[in-house]
């Protein structure tokens, strides 16, 4: 069975660390950033629709230059704004608010164009094809419903930078693969060969493979009703400023008070990333390798 899928992009943030608008930073000379391998992945893999989550920043001439590839290449593409005000809060002031409310936001602002299974990334991380394909299975089978949801993880040991610390999700499993918790953990680092993370000030060692949410999730568009109803639950509580709602803290409420169940699978891709400009050398030479060993074509849309 070949059910109609999406791959819904977060493209939204701003990336800090990286000092740029590393969503559409082209990698090679082809010009692509990842996002754009992911779309190649995903449409290798089944999937026919796109939807990108932007900010005001995402250059028109990008834009253009996606829209005239979805063209071409005959794929579904919509572009949709995450803004503050992009989920309706009545009587609600947004005058101080100084940037949008986060992954689980930004996913919900897809509710409107999204009626069909999907799978959830990061415009600036690259998963792999074999991460897609297993994803698309578990979509056609179907394994996928309003009380089962999926994600794809990676041993910690494939994620890090060598240019400073990384934020992960820590995933604790049952004997079923099926997520019991995700413990976000934000400075995480390869020290003496030993992975650690600091808390309270002090180290803790993890194995080398324990794997890891790096935010690729495969939902049933139910989850939508859910999430508006957790949002305005987050925006009631009077959260700072800079707080935001996210996608892993959504799916752990899930599970513990709607008895959803997310599927873990470990992808047998190589996971590659973009925290610090740095790292975008350690990109280009896998890439390259890909592309000589003919995982990938030099120009992916010629």
């Amino acid at each position: 069975m070949n059910s109609k899928k999406t791959l819904l992009i977060l493209a939204g943030g701003l990336g800090s660390r990286y000092k740029g608008l590393k969503q559409v930073d082209g990698i090679l000379s082809n010009g692509s950033p990842i996002l754009e391998y992911s779309i190649y992945d995903a449409l290798k893999a089944g999937f026919s629709k796109v939807v990108i989550i932007v900010n005001t920043l995402i250059p028109q001439s990008y834009i253009e230059r996606l829209n005239l590839i979805a063209e071409a290449k005959g794929f579904e593409l919509n572009w949709v704004y995450q803004e503050t005000d992009s989920i309706p809060i009545p009587d609600f002031d947004y005058s101080d608010r100084q940037k949008p409310w986060g992954t689980g936001h930004a996913v919900l602002c897809a509710k409107n164009v999204v009626h069909e299974p999907f799978i959830m990334i990061n415009a600036d991380d690259f998963y792999g094809k074999e991460a897609y394909q297993l994803a698309a299975e578990e979509i056609n089978l179907p394994h996928i419903s309003a009380s089962q949801l999926g994600m794809m993880a990676y041993p910690v040991s494939t994620t890090l930078s060598g240019n400073g610390t990384v934020a992960r999700g820590i995933c604790t499993l049952d004997p079923e693969n099926y997520l019991i918790h995700v413990e976000e953990q934000t400075s995480i680092q390869s020290i003496n060969n030993r992975i650690i993370y600091t808390e309270n000030g002090k180290n803790i060692e993890i194995a080398l493979d324990t794997l890891v949410s790096m935010n690729f999730f495969i939902f049933h568009p139910g989850i939508f009703h859910v999430l508006e109803d957790y949002f305005y639950d987050f925006i009631e509580s009077k959260p700072a400023l800079t707080q935001e709602f996210y996608i892993p803290s959504a799916i752990q409420r899930m599970i513990d008070e709607k008895g959803v169940r997310v599927k873990v699978k470990a992808s047998p891709s190589q996971w590659m990333g973009v925290t610090y400009a740095d790292d975008k050398k350690k990109i280009i030479n896998f890439l390259t390798s890909e592309i000589k060993n003919n995982r990938y074509p030099a120009d992916l849309w010629s």
